[in-house]
Formats: C-alpha cells, sequence, structure tokens
C-alpha cells in the first residue's frame, strides 16, 4: 500500500486542478465534513456527499493514514433563506415540538439511513449546541483583530474591512465588487454595516426558545461559525481535507475561510473537497415543485417516481458508478440498469471462490491490483474502478470457458483484492454476507442429515450428501 501512497492525487476546488497529496503530517489526516441541519429527514442529495466521503475516508485508511474523520451537527444556528429564524425552530413549530426533539428525532433518522448504506461512522461528530463556548471565544478574537462588529447585541463580520487585509471569495471565484451588488437587504438586517456582512451571532427576542448567554446579550450562534470553532477545535489551525457539497461553497465554506483568515491567518484547510449535485429525471430536487424522493421511499418502493424498489446496496453502486465531482441525473432507467450492473458484480467473489486453478496461468492479477489503485488514486475515481470489477467478471467467464488459465497466486490474489476494494474500500458486504449465509445453511443442512443417520434414515442422508457432492461439496462419513 505504501507504494500506491505516494501517487494519491485530489482535486483541489482551492486550485480547480488535481494535485498531489501531501499531509501535514506525516501518515496523519484530519478531514473535516460538512454534516446535516437536521430540521428535517435528509435527501439522497445530502447522502451522495456522505457516501462520497465515506469512500475517502475508507480509502485514506486502507493506505494505512490515520485518519481523524470529523463530521458535525448542525443544531442551531442556521437560518432560513428569507429570514433571520433559525430553521430548526420553524420546524418545531410546524410539528408543534421543542426544538431539541425535532433534532433528536431526525439526528436518529440520519444515522438510521446512513446505516442502510453501511458507511462508517466518522471518529468525532459535534454538535453546534455542544460548542457555543468556543464559538464565541472565536468571534471574541475576530473582533479583537478588527473584522468584526458588535450592534445591539448581534455580531456581524464586517467583509469591507476584511477585503482590505484578504481576497474574499478565493473558493468559489466571485468578485468581491460581484457580491456586493448582489446583496439584498433580509429582515432584522438592519443593523448591519453593510448588506453582505454575515451573522456571527444573533441576538434573540424573548420568546425565542433557543439561546444561551454571551458578551453581546442573549442569542444564538450564525451557521457559518459553527463549522469553523469545531473544526479547529479537533483538527487545528490548519488542516488537510475540508468538505461537503457543492452548494456549501458559497457562501458557507468562502465565510468558513474568511472567519479563519481573521484569526489565524491562513485558509483552515490545504484541500478542499466537493461533491456533485444529485438530480431527479434531469431536473433539481425539490419538495415544493414535488420532485423530490427520500431514501427510505426507495428502499420500500413507497413513492411515484420508481416502478419498484430498489436496495441501498443497489442506489450506492449507483452513485459510485458516476464521479464524486459530476452531476448525477437519478431515474427508474438509470437504477434498472445500476441494478443489473451490481447483480453481475456482486457474483465475483463467489465464482473466484468455485475456480479450481491449474497449473498454467493467462492471466495478470498484479497488473488488475495496478489499474484498481491507480483508479482510486485518480481523485477517487470510483467508476474506473467499477469498470476494474467488469474487466476482472469478464477474465473470469474466459476462466470457466477454458479460454484462459488462472494458477492458485494470481486466483488468490484477485479474491484477496477484490475483497479489499469491494467490501472494504467502496462498503458493499452483499459478497461476503451470502458466503456467510450459504455457509449458516450448509451447516443446518449437515445438522438435519446427522440426524436423519442417526435415525437410520439412510435414504434422506444419502440424498443431501450425493446432493452436496455434485455441487463440489464432498462429505466424509469416516469416524
Amino acid at each position: 500500500m505504501s507504494a500506491y501512497k505516494q501517487h494519491l492525487k485530489i482535486y483541489n476546488s482551492l486550485s480547480s486542478k488535481k494535485e498531489a497529496f501531501k499531509s501535514i503530517n506525516k501518515d496523519l489526516v484530519g478531514m473535516y465534513v460538512c454534516g446535516p441541519t437536521v430540521y428535517d429527514t435528509v435527501h439522497l442529495g445530502n447522502c451522495r456527499t456522505f457516501i462520497s466521503f465515506d469512500l475517502i475516508y475508507r480509502y485514506l485508511k486502507h493506505l494505512d493514514y490515520n485518519v481523524r474523520y470529523v463530521r458535525n451537527i448542525t443544531d442551531v444556528g442556521h437560518l432560513t433563506d428569507d429570514s433571520s429564524e433559525d430553521k430548526i425552530i420553524k420546524r418545531a413549530r410546524i410539528e408543534k415540538i421543542e426544538p431539541m426533539e425535532v433534532v433528536q428525532k431526525y439526528t436518529n433518522e440520519f444515522h438510521s439511513i446512513l446505516n442502510f448504506f453501511k458507511l462508517q461512522n466518522p471518529d468525532i461528530e459535534p454538535t453546534a449546541t455542544g460548542h457555543i463556548i468556543e464559538q464565541i471565544e472565536m468571534i471574541e478574537k475576530i473582533i479583537k483583530n478588527g473584522y468584526a462588529y458588535d450592534k445591539n447585541g448581534s455580531v456581524y463580520f464586517d467583509l469591507i474591512s476584511f477585503s482590505k487585509d484578504f481576497n474574499y471569495g478565493e473558493l468559489s471565484n466571485r468578485n468581491f465588487d460581484d457580491i456586493i451588488n448582489e446583496s439584498r437587504t433580509l429582515d432584522g438586517s438592519s443593523d448591519k454595516k453593510n448588506p453582505q456582512d454575515f451573522a456571527l451571532w444573533k441576538k434573540a427576542n424573548k420568546s425565542h426558545i433557543m439561546k444561551w448567554r454571551s458578551p453581546w446579550g442573549s442569542g444564538f450562534p450564525g451557521w457559518h461559525i459553527e463549522c469553523s470553532a469545531m473544526g479547529h477545535k479537533y483538527l487545528g489551525e490548519k488542516f488537510d481535507i475540508h468538505g461537503g457539497g457543492l452548494d456549501l461553497k458559497f457562501p458557507h465554506h468562502d465565510c468558513e475561510i474568511a472567519q479563519s483568515k481573521s484569526v489565524y491567518g491562513n485558509n483552515p484547510a490545504n484541500y478542499w473537497i466537493h461533491t456533485n449535485m444529485l438530480t431527479l429525471n434531469g431536473k433539481k430536487m425539490s419538495k415544493s415543485a414535488g420532485n423530490s424522493v427520500l431514501p427510505f421511499e426507495i428502499f420500500n418502493g413507497s413513492n411515484n417516481i420508481f416502478s419498484k424498489s430498489y436496495s441501498p446496496m443497489v442506489l450506492k453502486f449507483f452513485i459510485y458508478q458516476a464521479h464524486y465531482r459530476n452531476t448525477l441525473d437519478l431515474s427508474d432507467e438509470a437504477l434498472k440498469a445500476s441494478e443489473k450492473a451490481y447483480e453481475k458484480i456482486k457474483t465475483i467473489y463467489k465464482e473466484l471462490e468455485l475456480i479450481v486453478p491449474g497449473n498454467e496461468n493467462d492471466c495478470d492479477a498484479e497488473l488488475w491490483i495496478k489499474n484498481c489503485y491507480s483508479s482510486m488514486n485518480d481523485d477517487f475515481n470510483s467508476p474506473k474502478l467499477i469498470a476494474e470489477f467488469f474487466n476482472l467478471y469478464k477474465e473470469i467467464q474466459d476462466i470457466k470457458s477454458k479460454s484462459k488459465n488462472i494458477d492458485s497466486v494470481n486466483l488468490k490474489k484477485y479474491q484477496e483484492y477484490f475483497s479489499i476494494f469491494y467490501t472494504d474500500i467502496l462498503g458493499f458486504d452483499d459478497a461476503k454476507s451470502e458466503k456467510n449465509q450459504l455457509g449458516e445453511v450448509l451447516d443446518i443442512l449437515l445438522e438435519i442429515r446427522d440426524k436423519e443417520r442417526d435415525k437410520k434414515n439412510y435414504e434422506v442422508s444419502d440424498l443431501i450428501r450425493d446432493k452436496l457432492s455434485k455441487l463440489g461439496i464432498n462429505i466424509n462419513d469416516e469416524q
């Protein structure tokens, strides 16, 4: 693995090009990914982001990096687009429950959905409400350094002041003058010096439920400061990777960079990774337009969009058939094709086990393994890796038809590394789980046979023995 480690390249949104990956600390990687705002059921576009970063996390660990993966839960401070109202409080009012009931309900649901996709848990999953102190401390530093101001109990980031010393919008490549022109006055923003200034801390009125004491009065944090404070707390002033959905580039990630520069003088991460959007039947997913579907609705078929239900693994396979930086369109036809392809690929492990090796060899397992690593080292290119699976599937068919031969050395390498890439890195569990299931079925059959032999019912016991023998499973009855 160390031979392949040095060849990893990552597309860096900051430079808009692929760069050789080099961690700040040898063999250690700090990775922060923006998690969900838990005010509603997580949609499939969000799932694509977390599925993609699960692949990145798994592969970095496979390359023997010690990875600290931090993925936050936003449970306060994410304001609605048209006002200063918190999304969670708005949902609590609609559902007529407490805000923290909303948080718990949708956090549990979020974890449940990711479990269906067999995603690994992050190493740390901090919540915004659990880090109010850290956010207040960071805001105080930004004010001290002259890049924020408080007004009537709220604190705003001063973009004009910041832009005199630093470049704002370097991630999204937005011109600051354009940002000024695009800015519009929203409800509750009359305290701002300039419309483009964003909230670091918002004053809470008496009826506001989620609020905390601060040097500026009772209030709650802004959305952007949360990720900055939690990222730096667990990964330090500078870390390796910061990720999230493409829709977070502006303003969220641009604001994060501005906040970090205001305190530490540096961009918080060396590599910025963004996953692209998921569309549905060629259109952007939208609940209001009726063009959306939730993960559970696909798993159980309770929707009017698809002709049948599809398993989480099929959906995951579909997502990995496109590169994470490309737009991916979800449709019934695409899922049917993915299901057919996945059913073929997941038989590889079993088919390899049934091959009897010979002395001659026409296969090059080392080249196949090298190609798999090259695929993953090319910015975690899952479609290229899956293409290598199909190449292996074709080779297996050639071996079965006797047009190719394979020796035991190459066969064992195929078995070992297919399992690594399919199960350990892509996170599919069907191949091994099916193998375990078959083993359990065999144990049951043998138990039944032993009982029939004890009863001297040799007709049934011999029938089971003979049927298993035809499958290549020989039973030794000698005591």
